[in-house]
């Protein structure tokens, strides 16, 4: 029996989402919800994807041509878990529905904690989304820092980690925000990201700062880690390329620049120029006395992605951990 699985908004999250859905061989779309008319929800219906109508906007989109399946209730009445990535704080608000309708429900990393009953990261925690109704998936940063940081603790124990992240000022499809000519820092200390990652490794100590940069290819982190036990720099590469969904970026390749990662997802072949892994370059890896440095790039579009197959599964009470990441890596071409 295939997982029916629904997907509430259907923007940059959602429609990677809803792909992966398709790729999956136990799971089945039943369809996403459309809240107006744009091109995103026109290229899902030519696609033959059912599109669930919102907020009275059934008629609106029928007089754009777009066939509707049904309303959100007519969706929620059908599947068996949802995947929320609808804008900030709408999540926390389906909330009520979900609870109300018995839906099982993944929410994304724009969302506080406390909406779900554990925050998720698959390679860290997946055993405590076991059978959980509710399971939010971490930002895109904080499923980046997780990722690497936790590797590093299981392989030589981690003391405290400090980050700093340049991010990205927008998404390349957006056409308002900024800074344009400026790099804006964040007066907040830590960053939200750093308790955050403790919100999926309590008993890691984690301190962010983040700045905003005029680019909108992906984010940057610059770490620096304390480790319990010794490590060298080509243990640390090693531990990273035989670590999932981290891909180690060999700069005697020329890749070089964010820009240069986003050129290498295209030539890859990945869909949309995605690139789902975490990339740490390998002559940016260095260790001075028990600290280590290192830098990675997180494309913010589609990091948190295979993470929301492995929490449908973990929800639905799929246990084998390993297993859902490995049949979620082989659909979606990571390692």
């Amino acid at each position: 029996m295939k997982i029916k699985v629904g997907v509430v908004g259907y923007g940059t999250i959602g429609k990677r989402v809803a792909d992966a859905v398709l790729l999956q061989d136990d799971m089945e779309l039943v369809g996403v919800t459309a809240h107006s008319y744009n091109y995103r929800v026109a290229i899902a219906a030519e696609r033959g994807i059912k599109i669930f109508a919102v907020d009275g906007e059934r008629e609106s989109l029928e007089a754009h041509g777009i066939s509707v399946a049904g309303s959100f209730d007519d969706l929620l009445e059908n599947v068996d878990v949802v995947v929320d990535a609808t804008p900030k704080k709408q999540g926390a608000e389906n909330k009520k529905i979900y609870e109300a309708k018995g839906v099982k429900a993944i929410f994304q990393g724009g969302e506080k904690a406390s909406v779900a009953d554990v925050s998720f990261v698959a390679q860290a925690n997946y055993s405590a989304a076991l059978n959980k109704q509710f399971v939010r998936v971490v930002s895109c940063n904080t499923t980046a820092l997780t990722r690497t940081i936790h590797a590093l603790d299981q392989k030589w124990g981690v003391k405290r980690a400090r980050a700093t992240l340049v991010r990205r000022a927008m998404d390349p499809a957006a056409s308002r925000g900024g800074p344009l000519n400026a790099i804006e820092p964040t007066f907040e200390l830590p960053s939200h990201h750093g308790p955050d990652v403790r919100t999926v490794l309590p008993n890691v100590e984690v301190f962010t700062t983040a700045i905003i940069a005029p680019t909108t290819l992906m984010h940057m982190h610059v770490l620096s880690v304390k480790l319990e036990k010794d490590a060298a720099v080509e243990e640390v590469i090693d531990l990273f390329r035989n670590t999932t969904r981290v891909r180690v970026i060999p700069v005697d390749q020329k890749i070089i620049t964010t820009a240069q990662v986003m050129e290498l997802a295209r030539d890859l072949g990945n869909k949309r120029g995605d690139m789902m892994e975490i990339c740490v370059w390998d002559k940016g890896i260095g260790i001075y006395d028990d600290e280590l440095f290192f830098m990675q790039a997180v494309h913010q579009e589609s990091d948190v992605v295979p993470e929301n197959i492995d929490a449908i599964r973990a929800v639905m009470g799929f246990e084998d951990a390993e297993k859902s990441i490995e049949m979620t890596n082989k659909s979606l071409g990571l390692k």
